[in-house]
C-alpha cells in the first residue's frame, strides 16, 4: 500500500465515530469499478490495527433474484438502479443490528449472485462498540437515509471506473458501449436523485487508487 493511500485510510478511520457499546455503520459508496471493495477492506485492515473490532459486509451479498432484478428488462438502466438490492433484508440482517439498541446479532448474505439462490447464513455475533463497515452502490438512496455513523462516497469519472471494471470482470472498457449502458446510465439515473456526494460525510477522489485524495468533508 502506498504511503499516500495509507493516509488518507487513516483519515477516514480517525473520523470513525466512538458510539460503544451500540455498533458503528460506515458505507463505503461508489460507481462500479471505483475501488469499493479494497478501500473498505483496507479501512477494516486500518481500524482493526487501530484495536477496533470490524465487521466487513457488502451489499453485493444482497441481491434481489434475477426474476425481480431484471423485471424491467435485462438491460435496463432503471431497473439496475431501482431492483438491484434486497434493501428490507440488508436493514433486517445487518444495518439493524448495528443500530442503537440493536443486538449486534447479524447474517452477512441474503443471496448469491452466481447460483441465483436465496441464503440464510449463520448468525454472527460481533462485540460492543464493533464497527460495520460495508461497501457498494447507491447507498446514499432514501431508503437508507439517516442509518450511517460515518459514510463515504469514492469519485472518479466513468472513463476511469469503467476501464477499471473491465480489467476486474472483462467487461468493456468504454462507458457508452451498449454493454454496460446498462450500469452506467444506472448510476447516472441514482446521481440525479440522490446527489450521493452531498449526502455523504466524506467524499473521496479515488481516480488514482494510490493516492486517493479527500477533497472535501462537512
Amino acid at each position: 500500500m502506498s504511503p499516500d493511500r495509507r493516509a488518507a485510510l487513516e483519515e477516514v478511520a480517525a473520523r470513525v465515530p466512538d458510539l460503544a457499546p451500540d455498533g458503528v455503520r460506515v458505507g463505503i459508496d461508489g460507481v462500479d469499478g471505483v475501488g469499493k471493495t479494497v478501500f473498505a477492506d483496507h479501512l477494516a485492515a486500518v481500524l482493526r490495527a487501530a484495536g477496533r473490532p470490524v465487521v466487513r459486509v457488502s451489499v453485493d451479498d444482497f441481491h434481489h433474484p434475477r426474476a425481480v432484478r431484471h423485471r424491467r428488462g435485462r438491460l435496463s438502466p432503471e431497473g439496475f438502479w431501482r431492483d438491484s438490492y434486497d434493501y428490507p433484508a440488508l436493514c433486517r440482517r445487518v444495518l439493524d443490528p448495528f443500530g442503537p439498541g440493536g443486538s449486534r446479532r447479524y447474517q452477512a448474505a441474503c443471496h448469491d449472485l452466481v447460483s441465483d439462490k436465496q441464503l440464510d447464513p449463520p448468525v454472527g455475533s460481533a462485540p460492543p462498540g464493533a464497527v460495520l463497515v460495508i461497501d457498494g452502490l447507491f447507498l446514499h438512496r432514501d431508503e437508507l437515509a439517516g442509518v450511517w455513523d460515518l459514510s463515504v462516497f469514492l469519485q472518479a469519472p466513468f472513463a476511469v471506473s469503467v476501464a477499471r471494471m473491465a480489467v476486474r470482470d472483462g467487461s468493456h472498457p468504454d462507458p457508452s458501449h451498449p454493454s454496460v449502458v446498462r450500469y452506467v446510465e444506472g448510476q447516472r439515473l441514482y446521481f440525479g436523485v440522490c446527489r450521493p456526494w452531498e449526502r455523504a460525510d466524506l467524499v473521496v477522489d479515488a481516480s488514482n487508487l494510490d493516492a486517493p485524495r479527500l477533497p472535501m468533508s462537512r
